[in-house]
Parts: structure tokens; C-alpha cells; sequence
């Protein structure tokens, strides 16, 4: 199996050598897709990546992006890493064990970096979310072969949600695994405000699965940051 590893970035300078470092251990390509970085995210990157494109901001089409170059390079799976995430050992092996088993494509559980309690719930809660539902997230870190990419048409060009949509693409086309040993991965966002950024991403899933149209959903998830 060859795995390339795509991360998208902007402005991530504080965290993608270490994101990087991580991923080399894993991948056979590392393929960082930068949305117009202002900081030293594309100089740092080079350091560690196979190659660092460039593509409008956006992770739905950069993630697009990258996914394009993984088929140049004959990858067989893509797994998309989030450039404040990192994967644990055996990562790469659970993968393999999953496609040899018949998944098309799936995700980790998930570890936050953070040593408050209340982290641990919502590690819980958001592992419970993902068995229970089969639909883990764009920061548990996702992966799909590149066969059943191709066949649901691509990783989504949307503005928000593009995880969750690709997720739902793949559901579809065959069976997705939640595989152990866990993603780790920044809680900074949470540490903001954990109860108010889970009441706004809820209220973000339900407007859209009762059909608000992801423009508008990106118009007021900005609006509300």
C-alpha cells in the first residue's frame, strides 16, 4: 500500500514542523497544500514535505488539490491530516488492516492535547459520535482509498462542512472503519470556549442537514467567530 499524507495549511507556522515531522514516519509522499500563508508555513514545510503546492484558500479545494497530486504519485490511499494533528504508532498498520478487511475509507479516534478533565469527555463523547454514527471528522484524521475517491467524484469543493460531506460521499460507496490508536490534536480552538464552539458547530451540523446550503453556513460560521 502507498499512503500519501495530504495537509492543508495557512498560517500554521507554530505547529507544521512538528506535524510534519510526524507524518514522514508514516507516509510514502507528504503533500502540503498551503491557502496563502502569511507567516514562514510554506519555508518550514519545505524542510519536511515531498512537495508544497499552493491553492486558493479553502480546505475543501486544497485538500481537492492535494488529492490530485497523491494520484500523480500513484498513491493508493490518501489520509488527510490536519497540520495541528499527529498521528500515533501503529497508524499506518491499522490503516492497512482496514483496507485489506474491505473498508473504503474512514478515521481515528480522537486525543486532544490538552490535560484538563473536561477534555476527556469530549474525547469520549466524540469517539461515541463517530461509532455510533460512522461519520468521523475532518481533525480525526480521514483517510480513503484513492478507488473510492474517484468513484464519489472527488473531495468536495465547499466553503465548510467539506469533511463531514466527503464522509457521507464515501457511506454511500462502502463501509468506513473508526480505528484506534488515537489522532492527537490541538485543543487550542476549544480552550477559546469549549461549550460555545460545540454549540456552534451542533448548530452548523443541524442547519445543514435540514438543508441551508453550505455558502450560507460559511457566511454565518464567520459571522459568529
Amino acid at each position: 500500500m502507498r499512503l500519501a499524507i495530504l495537509i492543508p495549511t495557512l498560517d500554521e507556522a507554530r505547529s507544521v514542523e512538528a506535524t510534519l515531522a510526524n507524518a514522514r514516519r508514516f507516509a510514502d509522499e507528504v503533500i502540503v497544500v498551503d491557502g496563502g500563508s502569511t507567516d514562514d508555513t510554506r519555508a518550514l514545510a519545505g524542510h519536511f514535505a515531498d512537495v508544497v503546492l499552493q491553492a486558493p484558500p479553502g480546505r475543501g479545494g486544497q485538500i481537492a488539490r492535494g488529492v490530485r497530486e497523491a494520484r500523480e504519485r500513484r498513491a493508493d490511499v490518501a489520509l488527510v491530516l490536519h497540520a495541528d494533528s499527529q498521528l500515533a504508532p501503529g497508524a499506518r498498520e491499522a490503516i492497512e488492516e482496514a483496507v485489506d478487511q474491505g473498508y473504503v475509507g474512514g478515521g481515528f479516534e480522537v486525543r486532544f492535547d490538552s490535560p484538563k478533565r473536561r477534555f476527556r469527555w469530549g474525547e469520549r463523547f466524540v469517539n461515541w459520535r463517530s461509532r455510533t454514527f460512522g461519520v468521523p471528522l475532518g481533525d480525526q484524521a480521514q483517510f480513503a482509498t484513492m478507488t473510492a475517491i474517484e468513484a464519489v467524484g472527488g473531495f468536495p469543493l465547499s466553503p465548510i462542512l467539506e469533511d463531514l460531506q466527503f464522509m457521507r460521499r464515501l457511506r454511500s460507496y462502502g463501509s468506513l472503519a473508526v480505528l484506534r490508536p488515537s489522532v492527537t490534536t490541538s485543543a487550542r480552538r476549544l480552550e477559546r470556549g469549549t461549550l460555545s464552539q460545540v454549540a456552534r458547530n451542533w448548530s452548523i451540523w443541524l442547519l445543514y442537514f435540514v438543508g441551508v446550503s453550505p455558502e450560507r453556513l460559511a457566511r454565518l460560521y464567520r459571522m459568529q467567530r
